[in-house]
């Protein structure tokens, strides 16, 4: 059984697994359009983080940002760091993390939770987790601009 729970950024797994997703993001988009965030940065109060485990094996992690908002409680969310390893590859392991983001979005009242992928065919799967799981394209959002080289999707809760 696949769980899912808070963990550690800096943990060693998991450290790995975020080195290979930043590798494979700076090998995939132009420098200027990598948006992924290092595990220290990943350690920010606005951050919760969580990985995706069976029998103790880290089969892959998510986060969410909570975007500041310029008056009252935050309204808006972000989800950072989405990656499976690849022996999770196609087993519902993105899937899983991804409702378990949206379920703590829910339960902290958030109305509207965003993202930034990118438009390379190496971004195609991510792409189609998220518009199956309702998230539709929308503008940038959270200081992003416009670029050839992302996609903003966002779920209105």
């Amino acid at each position: 059984m696949i769980s899912i729970d808070r963990d550690d950024p800096a943990r060693g797994d998991v450290h790995l697994l975020l080195s290979e997703h930043l590798a494979d993001m700076y090998a995939t988009s132009p420098a200027e359009s990598v948006h992924a965030l290092d595990p220290s940065a990943l350690l920010s109060p606005a951050i919760t983080f969580w990985t995706a485990r069976e029998d103790g094996k880290l089969m892959g992690c998510g986060a969410l940002k909570i975007l500041d908002s310029p008056s009252g409680p935050p309204v808006h969310g972000e989800i950072k760091s989405m990656r499976t390893t690849a022996s999770a590859r196609g087993r519902g392991v993105a899937t899983l993390m991804l409702r378990h983001i949206v379920d703590d979005v829910r339960a902290r009242n958030l109305q509207r939770l965003y993202l930034e992928t990118g438009t390379e065919d190496y971004f195609a799967p991510a792409r189609r987790l998220y518009a199956r799981n309702g998230f539709t394209e929308c503008p940038p959002f959270a200081g992003y601009v416009l670029d050839p080289n992302s996609v903003f999707m966002e779920l209105r809760l």
